[in-house]
């Protein structure tokens, strides 16, 4: 996933589309921005519109001519289709048949069976981590929330004790860890290794959601006491659980590919030599897209045939998986076309060179950026997307390590204060039965909480790294 290369870009927009200087440049990005959040707020037009829009219209305040726009645009949205758009497909695929197939009941009823009392929200965050390594965070929450219903009432708890961890679980996956969209195209678009950002992830995101979670659940129970709805908001047809594939081959399904990801990264670190048959396995085994083809592939075993699916019905499961992530492709390629009209407009280069004057760190301007976006567009994805194109010159010269941080520190940035402008606050509003000002004591300050921390952890993580 190396973004496009140095011809395609030549070919497509030779060198910057405008000679505009700092402060159009300037005005040009907060029109552009302020475009798609007035279409995205007030005219509630479809974020893939809404960002062609605001690319075209960023051209337009830079003064480029409309037809290098178009080219860098076109071939932002090519190249970030092409880099991460099978990765997503292949990580639907996944979680439909772990849906489908029960596999996710499996999980949730194995370890709900073992917790009892104080210890069911670390079970509940276990389980939102587990099953929102494959999801994306609206399917987690499908998934999710009749357990956290059926658990709340069976065991007498607070709705929150049990809803914020499950949240904070499937929110900590979907903005820090890939195979999701937004840390995906972060990762192609600074060019950095997924395998050592997933494995720093991975440590960003385990003290994070413990405090997001368990602990700070325990204050949201006191902020909003509600006892939880008598209807199950689910209505899927349940899976018989004779039929449900097993616990531990449902899990490893799971975590296979970040096992395959993880061993190319620690490969990359001890063997270090490209012409070693280890490593040469290594990397095509770990790469994004065999480590996601192979988890597919034994899935449709372990969870497929498991759960007694007809050939006919593993078809049938796959064809239906790939039709809602439509929507999710088109607003992540005009983002990647957003972010190449910025990069080419000079925009990247005009923080680079603002910023050699400026002493914030690097981590923390790329947070703040991504802040700034997630405030106003109320999408974790569209932040990451446009931070990412912002910050890219910045992740150069950077180190491995410090580039995957950079990743890690926007992700964490995407998720700051989800208010009334994101759609995941409504889900879970609507979904919890809360009222606005209810929904913001918990949900939008729990992932402020989630932003906060992982950028602290992820700012640790660079003075050791």
């Amino acid at each position: 996933m190396t973004g496009l290369s140095a011809g395609t870009l030549a070919a497509a927009a030779p060198g910057p589309i405008t000679s505009a200087g700092h402060a159009q440049l300037g005005v040009a990005v907060l029109a552009g921005i302020a475009v798609i959040v007035l279409l995205i707020t007030r005219l509630k037009l479809h974020a893939f519109l809404a960002l062609t829009l605001g690319s075209l219209a960023l051209g337009s305040f830079a003064g480029a001519p409309p037809d290098r726009t178009i080219a860098s645009f076109t071939a932002g949205l090519g190249s970030t289709v092409a880099g991460v758009g099978v990765l997503i497909a292949l990580g639907a695929i996944l979680g439909r048949l772990l849906a489908d197939s029960g596999g996710a009941d499996e999980i949730v009823d194995t370890i709900l069976a073992r917790a009892r009392g104080r210890a069911m929200p670390w079970a509940m965050v276990l389980i939102a981590s587990v099953i929102g390594l494959p999801l994306f965070f609206e399917v987690g929450i499908v998934l999710l929330i009749p357990v956290v219903l059926l658990v709340a009432r069976r065991g007498g708890h607070s709705l929150m004790r049990i809803g914020v961890p499950a949240l904070a679980g499937l929110s900590v996956m979907h903005g820090l860890i890939p195979p999701h969209p937004g840390p995906l195209v972060a990762v192609d678009a600074l060019h950095a290794d997924l395998g050592v950002t997933l494995a720093l992830g991975v440590l960003v995101a385990v003290p994070t959601v413990v405090v997001a979670g368990p602990l700070f659940s325990r204050y949201a129970a006191r902020w909003v006491d509600i006892p939880a709805p008598q209807e199950p908001a689910d209505q899927r047809p349940p899976v018989e659980p004779g039929r449900r594939p097993r616990f531990g081959p449902t899990v490893c399904t799971v975590l296979l590919p970040v096992a395959l990801m993880l061993v190319k990264a620690l490969a990359d670190i001890v063997v270090d030599d490209p012409a070693s048959g280890v490593q040469r396995v290594a990397d095509v085994a770990g790469s994004p897209l065999i480590a996601l083809l192979a988890a597919v592939l034994v899935g449709m075993v372990t969870l497929g045939r498991a759960a007694g699916f007809t050939r006919a019905r593993l078809s049938s499961t796959v064809e239906k998986s790939l039709a809602p992530i439509a929507g999710i492709l088109l607003i992540v390629g005009a983002g990647g076309g957003f972010k190449q009209t910025l990069i080419d407009a000079g925009v990247g280069q005009t923080v680079l060179d603002l910023s050699k004057d400026w002493s914030v760190p690097t981590l923390l301007l790329a947070w703040l950026i991504a802040v700034a976006i997630r405030l106003a567009t109320g999408s974790a994805t569209v932040a990451t997307i446009s931070a990412s194109g912002l910050v890219a010159p910045l992740a150069a010269d950077l180190p491995t390590a410090q580039t995957a941080l950079l990743v890690l520190a926007i992700g964490a940035g995407s998720l700051f204060f989800s208010h009334v402008n994101d759609a995941g606050f409504w889900l879970v509003k609507e979904y919890f039965g809360m009222s606005v000002g209810q929904t913001v004591k918990t949900w939008s300050v729990m992932e402020t909480v989630i932003s906060v921390l992982g950028l602290g952890f992820v700012l640790l993580l660079s003075l050791v790294l």
